[in-house]
């Protein structure tokens, strides 16, 4: 019958020479406290890295740190750009308080352009004619239209422009930035 490979190779002390020869290679260990000995730890044989891939994980580990700082970067700004609006948001509040002229028994529409949108404030006559003067002001403050005198508006305009809604400049001759008169009911 036909031995295998291996039993031919045992029977024939080549593979016992090629252990004994791996067995001297290694140090001998040294024994620990209950008296055995550990084999070394892998660990220690690492294959050594080649100079590419050393220079592409220091390139790696660049692009990190980049984008990390970046990225901090970026929410600093955030944060500053955030505690700026809190500020223009609290010297508008401060600035509103108990100079509102809205009515709650205005009859009148007042339509306006804002954001890209037609908006609507109800007003009475008088502050009809006095908004279409210039003498009065729509300002948006916390989704809501509320109308003011004319200081009070340009007062919002110097914090926060975004905020005043509508301001007639009295010298364009009673017609709006498109041509048509303010006065025009809808």
């Amino acid at each position: 019958m036909v031995d295998s490979l291996r039993d031919q190779l045992l029977k024939s002390g080549i593979v016992k020479q090629l252990k004994d020869e791996k067995r001297q290679q290694q140090p001998a260990a040294k024994p620990n406290a209950h008296g055995k000995g550990k084999p070394p730890h892998k660990s220690h044989n690492k294959p050594a890295r080649s100079q590419e891939e050393i220079d592409l994980a220091k390139a790696y580990a660049m692009r990190a740190r980049t984008e990390a700082t970046e990225r901090r970067r970026a929410e600093q700004e955030a944060a500053e750009q955030a505690r700026l609006k809190r500020e223009r948001k609290a010297k508008v509040q401060q600035l509103l308080a108990g100079k509102v002229l809205n009515k709650p028994d205005a009859d009148q529409a007042r339509h306006f352009e804002y954001g890209g949108k037609i908006r609507r404030l109800y007003v009475d006559a008088t502050q009809w004619a006095d908004l279409n003067a210039g003498k009065l002001g729509i300002v948006q403050n916390g989704g809501r239209y509320l109308l003011v005198s004319q200081s009070v508006a340009e007062q919002v305009r110097e914090i926060d422009p975004h905020l005043l809604a509508l301001l007639v400049d009295p010298s364009s001759g009673g017609s709006g930035e498109d041509g048509v008169p303010d006065d025009l009911m809808w």
